[in-house]
């Protein structure tokens, strides 16, 4: 594969009809389009063999060869590329054809890898898609094995090219075990972000698509990309939010995505005159519940007269839907609160609101009313307290006069 082909190389030598510089101008030019024609050959041969697999139910063939068809047009074009820099080689003293041989090991390397990379982001679609696997792995899953086989791929690429350059991979190893005490203090936040992504993945506390929360920290939203330093949520007002991987090993997680079902918790407060209603109300909304359909009846579900509040008897209604869809679970609520109003207006009651009774000592007032006015017909009120604007004889000062008019503010 070094070598250039034996009939272009003695066309060169030999047909004397044209300069030298002509025959290796157009030997290379010839090379150049033998080289894309080719390419092109190659492409549509691998694009049919591309339809003709995709009709089996073999997936992984399929996998590879559209990992393959765009590597193969790029090897072509480096064979030939070589070649034609070959012929141009032996009749120049250019300093760039010296490195012939090199460019094209890296290029197949290059190739090599290109091609792993593509099979492997072609397997994690396959891996991860309900519509081609039976029993499809978990995306988070699947993403972090191929993030782990991509680094691999390229670091045994990076050293295969660093010993195809000349240098020893024994001591850029050493230099590695030596250097990596300092790069580990130096970058001791970025290591613990990826190892924070580590456990991550591991765990899998949640994964893409997730809606989630922390009670430690502001952080609520859905889970777009969980990345190696990085994981990125979308909050619910549509704003991008960026956590440090590092952060999932010190808070508590919650993961709503994850329940089974959504909780109704309400307390409903009837007034105290409709206190004889209170059983029937009761057992009414129980059976409401228990036979709605949106209720999920293998659920805790509570029905109660729960205590004597301030301004009214408080009933508490404690039942989980079977949905844990946002939208449908608050019109399920909806639904229920609305039956709830109607039976409790079926029995004559109503819903209690916060009132407030006041007691005013009418009986005593009119009397000082009354003994005021008297005095004041005898001419006798004098320097007497004005009773009609004091409460009491506590409200005077020292010197007999009222200290506040509070008459019409009494409570009691």
């Amino acid at each position: 594969m070094e070598d250039t082909p034996q009939s272009i190389q003695s066309w060169v030598e030999n047909y004397n009809l044209l300069s030298l510089e002509w025959r290796v101008t157009i030997a290379v030019f010839a090379m150049v389009c033998a080289t894309a024609l080719v390419a092109f050959i190659v492409s549509r041969i691998i694009a049919r063999l591309e339809r003709k697999f995709s009709e089996t139910k073999n997936l992984w063939d399929d996998a590879f060869l559209h990992a393959l068809r765009l590597p193969a047009v790029g090897f072509v074009w480096l064979q030939g590329v070589y070649w034609a820099a070959n012929i141009a080689k032996r009749y120049s003293d250019a300093e760039i054809f010296k490195a012939n041989n090199t460019i094209l090991k890296i290029g197949i390397i290059w190739l090599l890898v290109w091609t792993l990379w593509r099979f492997v982001k072609q397997a994690e679609g396959i891996l991860a898609s309900p519509a081609k696997m039976r029993r499809p792995m978990d995306y988070t899953t699947v993403l972090a094995v191929s993030k782990l086989a991509r680094a691999v791929v390229v670091i045994t690429a990076a050293l295969v090219i660093m010993e195809t350059l000349g240098y020893s991979i024994s001591g850029v190893l050493a230099f590695g075990g030596i250097g990596g005490i300092a790069i580990g203090f130096a970058a001791k936040d970025l290591l613990a972000n990826f190892f924070g992504g580590l456990m991550v993945y591991l765990d899998r506390p949640f994964k893409v698509g997730d809606w989630i929360r922390s009670p430690d920290q502001e952080i609520e939203g859905t889970v777009e990309h969980i990345g190696w330093r990085l994981t990125t949520i979308r909050t619910f007002d549509k704003r991008p939010l960026y956590v440090p991987n590092a952060a999932f090993t010190n808070i508590s997680v919650e993961n709503p995505s994850r329940m089974t079902n959504r909780r109704i918790n309400e307390t409903i407060g009837i007034r105290y005159v409709d206190v004889a209603e209170i059983s029937s109300i009761v057992h009414d909304i129980r059976e409401m519940l228990e036979n709605h359909e949106e209720i999920d009846s293998d659920q805790t579900l509570i029905v109660n007269f729960a205590q004597f509040n301030h301004s009214s008897l408080d009933i508490m209604v404690y039942t989980f839907t079977k949905t844990v869809e946002w939208v449908k679970y608050h019109a399920i609520k909806q639904d229920v609160l609305l039956q709830i109003s109607e039976i409790i207006g079926s029995y004559g009651a109503e819903v209690a609101f916060p009132t407030r009774t006041l007691h005013v000592a009418d009986a005593v007032r009119l009397e000082r009313d009354a003994e005021q006015g008297q005095a004041d017909e005898d001419g006798e009120g004098g320097d007497r307290p004005d009773y009609r604007e004091a409460d009491s004889l506590s409200d005077y000062n020292k010197d007999g006069k009222a200290d506040k008019t509070t008459y019409g503010d009494v409570d009691s």
